[in-house]
């Protein structure tokens, strides 16, 4: 009998262990996905002050956290109310498995548990939730599995990074920015047993829907530090008494939409892993001057609707674009007054024609063949074949008149057509192409309509071209994005891509009568007391587009407004008119913001200056003053 007894005990054992071992093979390997943890991370956008734009993720919004960046009292809170024995188990707790089994064997059904931290790791990465004696068994072998390849330190590590924490936070630090705006080094106690108690219902215990549930559970992580001797008296109750302010927002909240967007689009092509890859992307946005042009762009918007008297026209929009004059970085880019009704971004997708703001490219031009601000050109009306339409173009002046010879100045800072239009005559239709063609312009027409803006371009673009005037001569690409790091710490750091176009000296004399457009011009109401300011304005046929152009000696800003669909605007809605104020708005605040900023255009080298009647002009070597005559004209010596 004895004998039956025993082998029917060796198969038994053989069984079971067979068993064991058939499902320690099935699972082996998925242990891996723990030792060789890489989870999904959240991409994080920052400002260039390193304050939170927006987080990217998909599904798990997870912001890792290194072992040694985890304050130990969080560690000392975790072990406390979780796993005593943690640091003295290999994985599991066998005392607590027959504690728990001898009660569910009561009761008849599964009433406790006995996970420790690293079972609960491999249930929240490995498994299901069901509770089932086959999910169990899985669960402990894996865990054994685990505790003997990682240190205990790394699995604190995967486990305060994996579980869930409730609101859409996935990891400690994630929930910690999350519900208290605040770094794991900055968390109080009573904060940080809040945290530690949320993975057991996070739900249930989520303190921005449940304050007082999640304060009982925390006070219970308080009383088992207490119990355990691990906190004194005194800390203990302090942190008992303690209610922490807790938000209730969401980090995945997008502070600047349009941006980010962009960026996205950008960075997507490049990094498939995007939203999963724990990238930190740092921009050169400015958030408190994204806002401020986010008000700006607003601003003119609703003079123009009230000028319009149609608070309802869905169809108007704009734009706006402000950039470091020298470096080409983007401090604010908006594109639309409302991203909720409209998320097509205006200010890089939108191809518009510049109008007049494009006519200091060609008056540049002007200048580097040796004309001056004195030089006359003439302001008169002519009838132009056009054989491709067979019919004839007769171009006109805003005001519907004509000056005769004007001063190059004057036509200018009035914006003539006519007088622009013969200057591209004078100068040669070939050159005036070939040198918009050589800034970068693109599909720029091969006829006289160039002198009037007839083609597309984005205010995104055109920030980067009209840094030929507001950084004297060299032309800089628009810098939106300064620094990509991964998950490892490898950074890809963009630096401002500049080309030299003109001489210093040169491009002054254009800032110079870029100046007197604000002063006495068309641009009058981008004038600001105390700031020089310097710009142009554009305006296309019936009012469709108006642009302002405009900087002071260290920003440019980009202003456009038009119907999105291409419709006039209202009469008389002039770039001066609908756009200036917006960048008068801008500047003007910005100037309170920043009172350091410089507040007059520098003379370069190489400038001199002379009176011609009662005006005052510079002049270079290049652009030379007209003959002197000693009763009328005085010419100062150049300033070297």
């Amino acid at each position: 009998m004895l004998k039956y007894i025993v082998s029917f005990f060796i198969i038994m054992v053989v069984g079971v262990g067979a068993f064991l071992l058939k499902i320690y093979s099935d699972i082996r390997f998925e242990a891996y996905k723990i030792i060789n943890y890489s989870p999904k991370l959240t991409t994080q956008i920052f400002d260039r002050n390193d304050k939170l734009v927006a987080n990217i993720f998909d599904k798990q919004n997870r912001i890792y956290v290194k072992y040694k960046d985890i304050p130990p009292r969080v560690v000392e809170s975790l072990v406390a109310i979780e796993d005593t024995l943690f640091f003295e188990h290999s994985g599991i707790n066998l005392e607590a498995i027959f504690r728990a089994a001898i009660k569910d064997i009561k009761a008849m059904k599964f009433v406790e548990g006995a996970s420790t931290l690293t079972q609960q790791l491999v249930k929240d990465t490995l498994l299901t939730r069901n509770k089932t004696i086959m999910r169990k068994l899985k669960e402990a072998m894996l865990a054994i599995r685990v505790d003997a390849t990682l240190t205990k330190e790394q699995i604190i590590e995967r486990y305060l990074n994996q579980v869930y924490f409730g609101h859409g936070y996935y990891g400690i630090k994630t929930a910690s920015e999350g519900y208290f705006h605040k770094n794991l080094s900055e968390l109080s106690l009573k904060e940080i047993a809040m945290l530690v108690g949320l993975p057991k219902a996070p739900s249930a215990y989520n303190p921005a829907k449940h304050y007082d549930l999640s304060t009982a559970r925390a006070n219970m992580v308080l009383n088992r530090l207490y119990t355990l001797g691990w906190v004194d008296k005194k800390e203990y109750e302090k942190a008992l008494n303690a209610r922490p302010i807790v938000y209730d927002d969401t980090l995945s909240q997008n502070k600047a939409p349009y941006v980010v967007d962009e960026v996205i689009k950008r960075v997507s092509k490049r990094y498939k892993d995007l939203k999963t890859g724990g990238y930190k992307i740092y921009l050169s946005i400015d958030l408190q001057l994204q806002h401020l042009a986010r008000e700006a762009l607003k601003f003119g918007y609703n003079q123009i609707l009230k000028r319009d008297g149609n608070d309802t026209n869905t169809t108007l929009n704009g734009a706006m674009v402000a950039v470091d004059n020298h470096t080409g970085e983007v401090y604010a880019m908006v594109g639309g007054v409302d991203y909720k009704k409209s998320k097509y971004n205006r200010a890089t997708q939108s191809k518009r024609q510049p109008g007049s703001s494009i006519k200091p490219f060609i008056y540049q031009l002007a200048l580097n063949l040796g004309y001056n601000g004195a030089t006359l050109i003439p302001d008169i009306s002519r009838v132009y074949k056009d054989k491709v339409k067979d019919k004839d173009w007769t171009p006109r002046n805003y005001e519907n008149n004509f000056e005769g010879m004007i001063t190059l100045e004057d036509a200018l800072v009035h914006s003539r057509n006519l007088a622009t239009i013969n200057l591209v005559n004078a100068l040669g239709l070939e050159n005036v192409y070939k040198s918009l063609k050589s800034l970068g312009f693109k599909k720029v027409p091969y006829d006289l309509s160039i002198a009037l803006g007839s083609f597309g371009i984005s205010p995104y673009e055109f920030a980067g071209k009209y840094t030929l005037f507001s950084n004297y001569g060299k032309m800089t690409k628009p810098l939106l994005i300064k620094k990509i790091v991964n998950r490892y710490g490898d950074e890809e750091i963009f630096k401002p891509v500049i080309k030299v176009v003109n001489e210093p000296k040169q491009a002054f004399l254009m800032v110079d009568i870029l100046k007197k457009v604000v002063l006495r011009g068309t641009g009058r109401n981008a004038r600001i007391k105390g700031l020089e300011t310097a710009g142009k304005t554009g305006t296309t046929n019936n009012y469709i587009d108006a642009w302002f152009c405009g900087f002071s000696p260290d920003m440019e800003v980009i202003t456009w407004y038009g119907n999105d669909d291409n419709t006039p605007m209202k009469r008389r809605e002039t770039g001066g008119r609908a756009a200036a104020p917006a960048f008068k708005y801008f500047m003007s605040r910005y100037l309170l913001l920043h009172p350091e900023t410089k507040r007059k255009f520098p003379i370069p080298k190489g400038v001199g200056k002379f009176v011609k009647g009662n005006r005052t002009y510079y002049y270079t070597d290049i652009s030379k003053p007209p003959n002197q005559n000693s009763n009328t004209e005085q010419t100062e010596k150049l300033i070297f």
